[in-house]
């Protein structure tokens, strides 16, 4: 079978295509021809040596993907041959065939495109299990999102809406936050031009925000810090930015408000949350928004786009 393999670290142009021996399902585990593989921020650290999963050379990295069951090993019962299937892979999915654990693949409807399923386990798994289970957000509060543009931003942008939240989109340009809009969102902040702070005096009449995910970190972290409502939660989801801020603890003790920790891994844990997400995207409550797809050979051109922030909403490899 062909797959993307990454043999030294480095830039998305140190990937190659080739030809590998198809793996075989053990006990516990599913065999899914993939159809659609996800790209996301963590494909294109991992690839690096920057992420905190480090595997062994060689590998072939993919996060997510869609497809088709071709073989179910010993103690697996939820799934069988035929099945279409949207997973969570960590390794693997960019290929023609990967293998899972059983725990990480779910069945889904037929009548769900694969690429729109390959799109959602990873941000809309992430940003649910956030603003559901970390953020307990409420109907009627107030999210702010930034980098809204992203994948996981725009995915919060659309779950917010969902589940009945006023949703202020932040992200580096008009453009972006029109996008940001056109799926939801209530109110733009471009922060490129706009000081951070003063925005959110403006758009939330003093009150501050109930809720904020935070996928980018840098200096836009402590100005929402600073703008949070009173028993707020802050989302840390990532560090797109590149810099960790140090946030002043003193702020969490005059706000009130919890900051809370996201790991993107954890959303597997939550069987109850996947079948949520499959059935919004199965009735056309969601729909997740695809920037571009990519042949299994333009991997790195993939890589790339995600890497100089080409990509609004998903970018998926479509063996």
């Amino acid at each position: 079978m062909k797959a993307i393999r990454c043999s030294q670290l480095g830039l998305p142009d140190s990937l190659a295509l080739e030809n590998i021996d198809a793996p075989v399902a053990g006990a516990g585990e599913v065999l899914i021809t993939v159809r659609a593989a996800g790209v996301n921020f963590p494909d294109v650290l991992i690839i690096q040596g920057k992420y905190q999963i480090k595997p062994a050379l060689p590998f072939t990295p993919g996060y997510e993907v869609a497809g088709i069951v071709t073989a179910v090993g010993d103690d697996v019962t939820h799934l069988k041959v035929g099945d279409h299937a949207v997973a969570q892979t960590a390794l693997g999915g960019f290929a023609e065939v990967v293998k899972v654990p059983a725990q990480l693949c779910f069945a889904m409807p037929s009548s769900i495109p694969f690429v729109d399923a390959a799109a959602f386990p990873i941000a809309y798994g992430t940003s649910y299990y956030a603003l559901k289970d970390r953020g307990r957000l409420q109907p009627g509060e107030t999210l702010l999102v930034l980098g809204a543009s992203g994948g996981v931003g725009l995915a919060a942008v659309q779950l917010g809406k969902i589940m009945g939240a006023r949703v202020i989109a932040c992200a580096s340009s008009d453009e972006k936050l029109a996008a940001c809009k056109a799926h939801g969102a209530d109110e733009g902040v471009n922060y490129a031009r706009e000081d951070l702070r003063e925005a959110i005096k403006r758009l939330c009449a003093g009150k501050g925000v109930d809720v904020v995910l935070d996928p980018v970190g840098g200096t836009y972290a402590e100005p929402c810090v600073r703008g949070m409502a009173w028993k707020g939660r802050y989302l840390v989801v990532g560090f797109a930015a590149g810099e960790i801020p140090r946030i002043p603890l003193n702020l969490a003790l005059l706000k009130g408000c919890d900051i809370v920790g996201v790991a993107c891994i954890e959303p597997a844990g939550s069987p109850d949350n996947f079948r949520q997400l499959i059935a919004w995207v199965a009735d056309g409550t969601l729909k997740p928004v695809i920037s571009a797809t990519y042949p299994l050979a333009r991997t790195a051109d993939a890589l790339k786009d995600m890497m100089n922030r080409k990509v609004q909403g998903k970018a998926v490899i479509v063996p």
